[in-house]
């Protein structure tokens, strides 16, 4: 995807934020509410595409080192007044997901919630070199993605297969799991069917 391209996104998904996006659902994932109480999210804590912070607060108020990164505005703009009205100290930034490395810093855990499946095929190959100029040596992504079992006829984003984030995460990744899971939306009552995958770094 060209320059251009990416910056017509990142106006959409910006825009999206002037109301409720679908994906806002005004709390934590509960995958990644249970990664956390298993212990799977650690040490200093880089969430990538953060939108309004619901996830990355939620990881700062038990106890981590968070930072939240995204490419919207208005995203960052709201998730900077949650986290002060919740009394949650997180790094909120505003960046590019395929930048990562101006961040300056080091991560042991990051998470995606919803990021992954709106990249393209090259994207995801510059998102993985991206994310793991960031990573501290077996450090570990954990990632949550439409599956391709959920249905295509209400649109939404690109679906995602297991072999898909194998092939992506090759090389200096090592591939722990994908298995099967469900990401929350205001369009499923039960949530969407998706994949969740931990990856580390080697």
């Amino acid at each position: 995807m060209s320059r251009e391209s990416r910056n017509q996104v990142t106006a959409f998904f910006n825009e999206s934020y002037r109301g409720t996006a679908p994906w806002d659902i005004g709390r934590p994932q509960s995958e990644f509410v249970t990664l956390a109480h298993n212990g799977e999210i650690r040490g200093r804590v880089l969430d990538v595409g953060c939108g309004t912070g619901e996830n990355a607060i939620f990881f700062a108020q038990l106890g981590l080192d968070v930072w939240g990164i995204d490419s919207a505005p208005l995203a960052i703009e709201k998730a900077k007044k949650k986290a002060q009205v919740r009394g949650a100290k997180v790094h909120f930034v505003l960046g590019d997901a395929f930048r990562l490395n101006e961040l300056g810093e080091r991560f042991d855990t990051a998470t995606d919630c919803g990021l992954f499946h709106t990249f393209s095929d090259l994207e995801r190959s510059l998102y993985s070199i991206s994310l793991r100029s960031v990573m501290k040596d077996y450090g570990t992504y954990l990632m949550l993605c439409f599956s391709t079992k959920e249905p295509l006829d209400w649109g939404g984003p690109r679906r995602v297969s297991e072999d898909e984030i194998r092939q992506t995460f090759r090389g200096r990744w090592k591939v722990n799991y994908v298995k099967e899971a469900r990401i929350e939306t205001l369009f499923h009552k039960n949530g969407g069917l998706a994949l969740l995958s931990s990856t580390t770094a080697s």
